[in-house]
C-alpha cells in the first residue's frame, strides 16, 4: 500500500489535527473514565461528542453526500482514526448505526429509507443496536427462530434476541427475523429496522462482571412492524445481514486499532509513574520488553487494516484479513489489561469507588470488560474457522 498522500489530504490531515486540538474536552478523561467501552455515565457526553464531530463534517466520511456524508475515499477515514488516535479522542457512541446500519440502508434501502434514516444516524439523534445473536443461534446464525408473520400490510413479530449491545440506550435495531419457516434457513430470513419504542418489545439488562449491563436481552410479543420497514428483499435478509457484518468488520478494523493505540499511550502513562523495586516501571528490562511488544503488536494490527483499505480502495470488499486482525486485537488488548493489573500490583485489587484506586479504578473496570473481547464481533473460535476454510482451504 502506498502510504503517500495527496496534497488534498495532507490539508484534510491538518484540518483534523487541528480541530481536534481545538475541541476535544481537555478533562474528558478524569469526568468519565478513560474505558475503551462507553460506560453508563458517559453516553451523554459522546451522544453530544458526536454531534459536534458530525457538525464540523467528521463523521460519515466515506458516505455519499446525499445521505449527509462527505463522499471521501477510505484514505481519509484512515487519516481521521490515526488523528484521534494522536489526540486521544472521546470514543463514538453510535458507532452501531455509524459503521453498520447506515451503510447496509445506503446500500439496500429504498429512497424513502435513504431520506429518513442516515442524517440521524450521523447526528447521534438516532442510536442503533443490533437484533442479530439468539438464546440458540450465536455463531449459527442462520438458524434463527424468531418469526415475523405476515398480517395485512403489518408482519407480527415474536422471538428473542441476546447479547444486544446498547439496546437499553437504542431507538431503532438492524433485526434479523424468520419469515418462511419451510424456506432452506438462509433463504427464508427478513431484514427488518424496528423501532425501538414499539408495543410489545421488551429490554431487559443482562448485568456483567463489570456491574454495568451493556448487554440485554430483548423480547418481541405480538410486535407490529410496516411492511415499509422491511430493508431490501422479503426472504431475502441473509445477504443484507451479511451486508452489516461486513461492515461491522470494517468499522472494528478502524475502531479497534485506534482505541488500541489509546489504551496503549495511558499504559505508558500509568507505567512511568508506577514503581517497582525501588525504580519506576518503564526502567525495569523485562517491563519494557512487554510494553514494547504491545507496541509493536499494535503497530501491526495498524498495517492489517490498511490491507483492507486497499482492496476497498481497489473497488473490493474487505476479506479474511479482517478475522485476522479482530483475533489479533483481541490477544493484544487482552495482554495489555493483564499487563496493567502487573504494572498497578496490590492497587490492582481496588476499584472504582475508593479514594486510593488508581486512575479511578478505570483499569480494573477494563480489564474486566476485556474479558468478553473473544465473544463479543465474532468468537475467536468463529473467526479462526474463517481464516481456515477461506485462507487456508481446510475443510468446514
Amino acid at each position: 500500500m502506498d502510504f503517500t498522500l495527496t496534497p488534498d489530504q495532507e490539508a484534510f490531515r491538518e484540518r483534523v489535527r487541528s480541530w481536534l486540538k481545538a475541541n476535544i474536552p481537555a478533562d474528558w478523561q478524569r469526568k468519565i473514565g478513560s474505558s475503551d467501552v462507553p460506560r453508563p455515565e458517559a453516553y451523554e457526553f459522546l451522544r453530544r461528542w458526536q454531534h459536534t464531530l458530525h457538525d464540523a463534517g467528521f463523521i460519515g466520511l466515506t458516505w455519499p453526500k446525499e445521505a449527509g456524508g462527505q463522499g471521501l475515499t477510505f484514505m481519509e477515514e484512515l487519516i481521521l482514526h490515526e488523528e484521534m488516535a494522536v489526540a486521544k479522542a472521546p470514543p463514538m457512541l453510535n458507532i452501531l448505526g455509524v459503521g453498520m446500519a447506515g451503510p447496509t440502508i445506503i446500500a439496500y434501502g429504498t429512497e424513502a429509507q435513504k431520506k429518513r434514516y442516515p442524517a440521524k444516524i450521523l447526528s447521534c439523534e438516532e442510536i442503533w443496536c443490533q437484533g442479530y445473536s439468539e438464546p440458540n443461534s450465536g455463531s449459527d446464525l442462520a438458524g434463527l427462530q424468531t418469526r415475523a408473520v405476515k398480517d395485512g400490510d403489518h408482519y407480527v413479530i415474536n422471538g428473542q434476541k441476546v447479547w444486544t449491545s446498547l439496546a437499553h440506550i437504542a431507538d431503532w435495531m438492524m433485526l434479523l427475523a424468520r419469515t418462511d419457516p419451510d424456506a432452506p434457513k438462509h433463504k427464508g430470513i427478513t431484514y427488518f429496522l424496528l423501532d425501538m419504542k414499539t408495543p410489545g418489545v421488551t429490554v431487559k439488562p443482562l448485568k456483567q462482571i463489570t456491574g454495568d449491563p451493556e448487554f440485554n436481552e430483548v423480547f418481541f410479543d405480538n410486535v407490529r412492524v410496516h411492511e415499509s420497514q422491511v430493508l431490501g428483499e422479503v426472504n431475502g435478509g441473509w445477504q443484507v445481514g451479511l451486508t452489516t457484518l461486513m461492515y461491522e468488520r470494517l468499522a472494528l478494523g478502524f475502531g479497534l486499532q485506534v482505541r488500541l493505540r489509546i489504551t496503549l499511550e495511558s499504559l505508558i502513562e500509568l507505567a512511568r509513574k508506577m514503581e517497582k523495586s525501588g525504580r519506576t516501571v518503564t526502567k525495569d528490562p523485562v517491563m519494557r520488553q512487554k510494553i514494547a511488544q504491545l507496541w509493536i503488536d499494535t503497530e501491526s494490527l495498524k498495517y492489517t487494516g490498511a490491507r483492507a483499505i486497499t482492496k476497498l480502495l481497489k473497488g473490493e470488499m474487505p476479506g479474511p484479513e479482517a478475522s485476522a486482525g479482530k483475533m489479533v486485537w483481541v490477544e493484544t488488548h487482552q495482554r495489555l489489561q493483564e499487563l496493567a493489573m502487573e504494572i498497578e500490583g496490590p492497587y490492582s485489587q481496588l476499584m472504582q469507588g475508593t479514594d486510593w484506586a488508581l486512575d479511578g479504578g478505570t483499569w480494573q473496570y477494563t480489564f474486566l470488560r476485556s474479558r468478553a473481547n473473544s465473544i463479543e464481533g465474532g468468537t475467536t473460535e468463529i473467526q479462526k474457522n474463517i481464516i481456515g476454510e477461506r485462507v487456508l482451504g481446510l475443510p468446514k
